[in-house]
């Protein structure tokens, strides 16, 4: 499978600074596929991204808009934030998104996007956020959570991802 790296994340504050990581390896025409359950974190870790890439407007989930973009404040490429949950169709509607913002020129990211946007891009990085101790979740929302992050295709060969995972 590549180029994999695990990280276990103990509080949203890491979650936040795992984006900003990993916006470090971004570039744009990139493509970043978010899964894991609500309330796993994909939305922190998007807003550290934004931080990260140094986008304007603040990160939020984009569940009623479907997509949000923020451009960038420096020189850096736009964040795409889809959320896919209710995109039945794929790469169609994404495209009937009408996005005012050239995709090869930005970072997408992708909640929810299993099953539905992988034929977007044959590279991409995929992040799987789980809970690291499985069973009930603490009523704070405070469980340690395990992030799975998977380089695929030529653009992520010989990335390094295991920084990620020095905390």
């Amino acid at each position: 499978m590549g180029n994999r790296t695990t990280v276990i994340v103990e509080t949203p504050e890491r979650m936040n600074r795992l984006g900003r990581e990993l916006a470090g390896l971004l570039r744009p025409g990139d493509l970043v596929l978010l899964s894991g359950e609500l309330g796993a974190g994909k939305t922190t870790l998007t807003r550290g991204l934004g931080v990260g890439l140094d986008v304007r407007g603040a990160v939020t989930s984009p569940t009623f808009v479907i997509a949000r973009v923020h451009p960038p404040l420096s020189g850096g490429p736009a964040l795409v934030h889809v959320d896919a949950y209710r995109l039945g169709g794929g790469l169609e509607e994404m495209e009937d998104l009408d996005l005012d913002v050239s995709l090869p020129e930005s970072v997408v990211v992708v909640e929810w996007g299993e099953g539905k946007v992988e034929q977007l891009s044959e590279d991409r990085l995929e992040v799987r956020i789980e809970r690291a101790l499985g069973g009930e979740a603490a009523e704070d929302d405070s469980d340690p959570r395990q992030v799975t992050v998977s380089g695929l295709g030529a653009r992520w060969d010989g990335v390094d991802l295991t920084g990620l995972s020095e905390g």
